[in-house]
């Protein structure tokens, strides 16, 4: 029940306990006039799904896209990473604004290269590799940052000069649970394989998707 349709009722509610107290033979009075009715409004009860539904079309499908969300998850890996990094550098006594980067190789491993010398190095390497979660947060980075970076842009342009991107759009689906950071990253990725645009290319591949972080930030 809204709050109009509640302040409604008990308005009545009030009026028929009051008349009640009346001396009976205020009964001959002439009827009280009936109350107009109310018009509905968009956050009243009569307010049709139907209704509804046309209202949220006339929204452009990107204002559905949660990007604050989206930047936190983003930033959270990010966070995980670096200070994992910066963990390693102190075991390995090097210096902590040493300058890392993460990428993987053909073989699907995880590779360290940077100023860290070669022994350092390898060591470092293997014990990221044998980290099961920080390939799995540098994985998700592999899909979710290019997407991120992507849909940031895109609304940026269109808040700036209006531009509608045709290939955002198509990316956000109808129904909203299916929106997440994760889901916008798998279909990002299906449409750079089928499509060949230039908003698409501009945009590193997973498999060749690399970081470059400074474990002291």
């Amino acid at each position: 029940m809204s709050l109009l349709t509640s302040l409604i009722k008990a308005s009545t509610q009030f009026q028929q306990a009051m008349e009640k107290k009346q001396p009976a033979a205020s009964g001959n009075a002439s009827p009280k006039p009936t109350a107009p009715e109310v018009p509905a409004s968009a956050t009243d009860d009569r307010f049709t799904l139907s209704e509804r539904a046309s209202f949220e079309t006339g929204r452009p499908k990107s204002s559905r896209l949660q990007m604050a969300e989206y930047k936190q998850t983003v930033g959270q890996d990010l966070a995980y990473m670096r200070e994992t990094l910066r963990h390693k550098l102190a075991e390995y006594k090097l210096s902590p604004a040493t300058s890392v980067e993460v990428s993987k190789n053909d073989d699907g491993k995880i590779s360290v290269g940077g100023g860290i010398p070669e022994e350092s190095r390898s060591r470092i390497e293997q014990d990221l590799n044998n980290s099961k979660p920080f390939g799995e947060a540098f994985s998700r980075l592999s899909a979710s940052e290019p997407t991120l970076h992507f849909v940031d842009n895109a609304l940026k342009l269109n808040k700036a000069y209006g531009v509608n991107n045709s290939l955002l759009d198509t990316l956000v689906s109808e129904n909203q649970q299916f929106n997440g950071l994760q889901d916008l990253a798998h279909r990002y990725d299906s449409l750079r394989r089928t499509i060949n645009t230039d908003q698409a290319t501009n945009y590193a591949d997973r498999k060749n998707f690399a970081l470059s972080l400074n474990a002291r930030a």
